[in-house]
């Protein structure tokens, strides 16, 4: 399934994709798209259902974030091969944290902070936990997604790199985590290590890579982040 949340910001509803690519309305079977849906039961009761059934959604609304109030956001830096030169690969994943308060729709603006100077882009592929784990193996990792979606990880590098005291200052302000449209269940990814990410500025082709340039990839990272926090 691709899940969405439409309207406007404050007031989304549940809603996902048939298969002519028009968005149906979930609200009368769920009231959103938060942690509690990301459990498997949930997610197979929506995939059992006819969407030919559901209410058909008119116009273009607005897309939010395809998923509301996540507990947290972690990320990981420096985690693509082409980091690499110059940087030094890390023997560890590299954690951060960007503040749940940046979270927005994947087209909605980005805001410029007062002050910033060196605001910066990062497409990348998220994945979303569908239930909650603590010191799991790598074997048991895929059974934990509910789902990928993507992300512009913004940041303000000038808060970041001179500010002091960790990353999530220049991660973190309102709209610095442009997350969608689509949730997409794991069912319909094929190998999230081969997936082509691609970001444009202004029209103008500025990331070009695939997953497979991943240093540690998915299966790795919810184990190993798993070993030091319980992920929700």
């Amino acid at each position: 399934m691709k899940l969405l949340r439409f309207g406007d910001a404050g007031n989304e509803k549940p809603g996902c994709l048939d298969t002519a690519g028009r968005i149906r309305d979930l609200s009368s079977l769920i009231t959103d798209l938060g942690p509690a849906e990301m459990m498997p039961a949930v997610i197979d009761r929506l995939k059992s259902v006819d969407l030919r059934t559901l209410p058909l959604v008119s116009g273009n609304p607005r897309l939010g974030s395809p998923i509301a109030s996540p507990p947290n956001i972690i990320g990981i830096g420096l985690n693509y091969k082409s980091h690499g030169p110059g940087v030094g690969v890390p023997l560890e994943p590299m954690v951060f944290f960007k503040h749940t308060s940046s979270l927005c729709g994947a087209n909605d603006p980005i805001l410029r902070p007062p002050g910033a100077t060196e605001l910066d882009y990062e497409a990348e592929l998220a994945v979303i936990i569908g239930m909650r784990a603590y010191c799991i193996d790598r074997s048991e990792s895929a059974q934990h997604i509910a789902g990928y979606v993507m992300c512009n990880d913004v940041s303000e590098r000038d808060y970041q790199n001179n500010r002091g005291g960790g990353l999530c200052k220049g991660k973190s302000s309102p709209g610095f985590t442009p997350l969608g449209p689509y949730l997409v269940t794991p069912d319909e990814i094929v190998n999230p290590a081969n997936l082509k990410i691609i970001c444009k500025v202004n029209g103008k082709v500025m990331q070009d890579s695939s997953t497979a340039e991943m240093l540690f990839p998915v299966d790795y990272l919810i184990a190993y982040l798993s070993q030091f926090m319980q992920l929700m």
